[in-house]
């Protein structure tokens, strides 16, 4: 079990696999909660085109990809609470033109097309440790804020028209909730990638409702499904030579598909009709 800690290259991707894993789990009850599954996926397209732009004008990724995303999240904000925009069409607007710009650049760029699988589906493998550093330092604030905020958070989520009448500022705690999503995707596409960032948001609040519908449980245990998603999909990938990230996501699937399977036979358990006694 200790072999693949032998690398560098393991360990930075095994803790970076870890944290992120369970800052998508944390924040991913939120956003299932919200019913947001969407702008996770579409996020991560809109950062494709941010990270393209850095590569050529030679910038940090973070920084170039970060700004980038935060004006994502804002106009996506800004256009949604437009009464005659919903916030998917809002979503569809500004992620898409993103993705199209980063591919347009792509075309033209040629240099750039060796990087488009890294982009597309996450460079877990080649994270230095001062990616690492930067992802914990991602991770502790948005989690740090996400704790701040929870109250009021929750309360916007189930019944934004009575928090706002309690004083509740909803515009102020939603634009907030979409600005730390969108430093969460960010700290999660170099990881998991354009393609796979949504999953790891969805998959393990889903199996964690399963097995409670109290919220303070879920925050609990929907990260701790994230981490050991991530540090088991690392240890199946390095054994078996598959996909990081790819075996990540399938781990979690898997895993939901367990728990569905478990949570069926035991509704069928229940509706078994009882034989009468004799």
């Amino acid at each position: 079990m200790l072999l693949p800690f032998q690398y560098e290259f393991f360990r930075n991707g095994f803790f970076a696999a870890v944290l992120v894993g369970a800052l998508c789990g944390f924040i991913g009850v939120y956003v299932v909660l919200r019913r947001m599954s969407y702008i996770g996926h579409g996020l991560s397209h809109a950062i494709f085109g941010g990270a393209v732009l850095s590569y050529v004008m030679n910038v940090n990724f973070f920084i170039g990809a970060g700004l980038w995303a935060l004006l994502a999240g804002w106009l996506i904000h800004l256009i949604s609470h437009r009464r005659w925009v919903g916030a998917d069409a809002a979503i569809g607007v500004v992620t898409t033109s993103s993705f199209a710009l980063g591919v347009a650049i792509v075309s033209t760029r040629r240099s750039f097309t060796r990087n488009i699988e890294a982009a597309l589906f996450g460079n877990i493998l080649g994270i230095t440790p001062t990616d690492l550093w930067v992802v914990l330092f991602i991770c502790l604030i948005v989690f740090g804020v996400l704790l701040m905020i929870r109250r009021q958070l929750l309360f916007a989520t189930f019944d934004p028209e009575v928090a706002s009448a309690y004083g509740v500022a909803t515009g102020k705690i939603d634009l907030l909730f979409v600005i730390l999503l969108a430093v969460t995707v960010l700290a999660s596409t170099q990881i998991l990638g354009v393609t796979l960032v949504a999953a790891a948001m969805v998959i393990p609040p889903v199996i964690a409702r399963y097995l409670s519908q109290r919220f303070r449980t879920l925050l609990i245990v929907s990260p701790l499904l994230g981490a050991f998603c991530g540090a088991a999909g690392m240890f199946m990938s390095f054994y078996f030579d598959i996909s990081s990230a790819a075996t990540i996501v399938l781990t979690s699937t898997f895993l939901f598909f367990l728990i569905e399977v478990w949570s069926w036979s035991r509704r069928r358990e229940r509706n078994r009709p009882t034989r009468s006694s004799s």
